[in-house]
């Protein structure tokens, strides 16, 4: 997702400009913001980031990767008029809003099939990987043999759902959203965000940081 250095200096000066105009007044109670001495608390997978109007920093004062400097700036900026609340659990072909049928590809090449692929034969590894990233296991009526849930951002959570394989079955993952999510976040800031859950699980289980 990072574009070339001349886009990429153009787009993020695009979304600092669009970060010095909100008022946080206003979304934070909607996005579940919370107010702090420098700005507004926001936690993305697990990791605590500082969005104020000169830009966004973790704890340790350090700006976040392209890819979740994009996510964290959409997720502020296209904060709906009133909170929208359904829990209920959607896969990313549900969305209907916007039209997304280049982002369908890319949710099943950057997160079924990566699912599959990395995690096929390492179900234990997985399920420890998911609790060190925040990750807690849910009952599901679906039959999968890991269901794990994350939050994401403070309105969107995501379901990681895996089957290993065996003799007869492939591997097979995916991930669900909360209904919500698609009032908060577009349909490619969404598979992104998928992704980046992915990415993050496959550090934690080749480093064991996320």
């Amino acid at each position: 997702m990072t574009p070339p250095s001349d886009v990429f200096d153009k787009h993020y000066a695009d979304y600092q400009t669009q970060l010095e105009a909100l008022d946080f007044d206003r979304i934070a109670p909607i996005l579940g913001l919370k107010p702090q001495r420098a700005g507004y608390a926001l936690s993305f997978f697990n990791h605590r980031f500082t969005v104020a109007h000169d830009g966004i920093r973790n704890d340790h004062q350090q700006p976040p990767d392209y890819a979740t400097f994009v996510i964290l700036v959409k997720y502020l900026t296209r904060c709906p008029a009133q909170p929208h609340q359904d829990t209920q659990w959607a896969a990313f072909k549900d969305f209907k809003r916007e039209s997304h049928f280049t982002n369908i590809n890319y949710f099943a090449s950057d997160t079924e099939k990566k699912i599959a692929n990395t995690f096929s034969g390492n179900l234990e590894a997985l399920s420890h990987a998911a609790r060190r990233m925040g990750g807690v296991s849910v009952d599901s009526t679906l039959s999968y043999d890991l269901a794990i849930q994350f939050q994401a951002l403070p309105r969107i959570a995501l379901l990681l759902l895996f089957n290993d394989g065996d003799e007869d079955f492939t591997p097979y993952g995916t991930v669900l959203f909360w209904r919500q999510a698609e009032y908060y976040l577009d349909p490619e800031s969404l598979a992104v965000t998928s992704a980046l859950l992915v990415k993050h699980l496959t550090n934690q289980l080749e480093t064991g940081t996320a």
